[in-house]
């Protein structure tokens, strides 16, 4: 009886501490090039990487580069500019542009050779409570993305919004969602509950970001922001979180992510 019971005990011990495992990522708006893979691979599980161009730029240097990442050991976190509010009219209008820019995600992801179904996250770089522009986009997009075959989540905000009664973006999302399936990537950076620009062997899991829903956990930008993560330790001179094995003069800088899979998008082909 004792055996048995020790056995049934060290089986429940294993099943925690895999569901407990967490992974580091890195993600970034420019491709970090084919030489410093190898290296970055000493670090991350998985890599970002743009459908279309990110913010602020005229180009997406990602494209046609996934199967150098996954012959390199990466796995993804697909990613989708979407719209910010000023480009929304009204809630008819973003309901059209959510389903345009869904099929465009889904068409680029095969393009990419990504699988179905690959989860695609919608970066939504506007936080606090979401307009009926934006929501109506947003929902949009995830039922355009969904019928493409694909899955659907999205980028966003899991920090109090102190100028809109402290809700929170992810929050206010999945609250309205009805019953649409979306995973949730979320940016806090703030320390704590962030370790700022860090690298741990262990990483925190996703859940610490402070919304339990969670499924990955952006905890360190490049550039720090002086406004949210200024108590945050670890970032360089100039502000930057640079990636660590690779040599200084090459600066290359990163967001870091934790999740609770080496593959969050489950966008590997093997």
């Amino acid at each position: 009886m004792m055996i048995r019971w020790q056995r049934a005990a060290l089986i429940l011990l294993c099943a925690t501490l895999q569901a407990q495992t967490a992974y580091l990522g890195f993600d970034r708006n420019t491709y970090p090039g084919d030489n410093n893979l190898k290296s970055l691979r000493q670090t991350f599980s998985y890599s970002g990487y743009w459908l279309n161009n990110p913010p602020g730029e005229n180009t997406n240097t990602w494209a046609g580069h996934r199967a150098a990442l996954e012959s390199a050991g990466f796995g993804f976190l697909v990613l989708f500019n979407g719209r910010l509010y000023a480009e929304l009219q009204s809630a008819s209008d973003a309901s059209k542009l959510g389903q345009s820019d869904g099929r465009a995600a889904a068409a680029a992801a095969r393009r990419e050779g990504f699988p179905t179904p690959t989860i695609i996250f919608l970066d939504q770089e506007q936080g606090g409570r979401m307009l009926p522009e934006q929501r109506a986009y947003i929902y949009a997009w995830v039922d355009g993305v969904t019928a493409a075959g694909f899955r659907a989540g999205i980028y966003c905000s899991g920090i109090p919004n102190k100028d809109d009664d402290n809700v929170i973006t992810a929050e206010d999302i999945r609250q309205h969602a009805a019953d649409r399936q979306i995973a949730y990537w979320l940016i806090n950076d703030a320390c704590p509950p962030a370790p700022g620009c860090a690298f741990p062997q262990h990483p925190p899991s996703p859940t610490q970001s402070g919304v339990r829903f969670a499924k990955v956990w952006q905890f360190a930008q490049s550039p720090q922001r002086k406004d949210v993560a200024a108590h945050c330790s670890n970032y360089s001179r100039d502000g930057e979180c640079y990636a660590p094995k690779i040599p200084a003069t090459q600066k290359l800088h990163v967001d870091v992510n934790t999740a609770n899979s080496p593959d969050p998008s489950h966008g590997r082909t093997r």
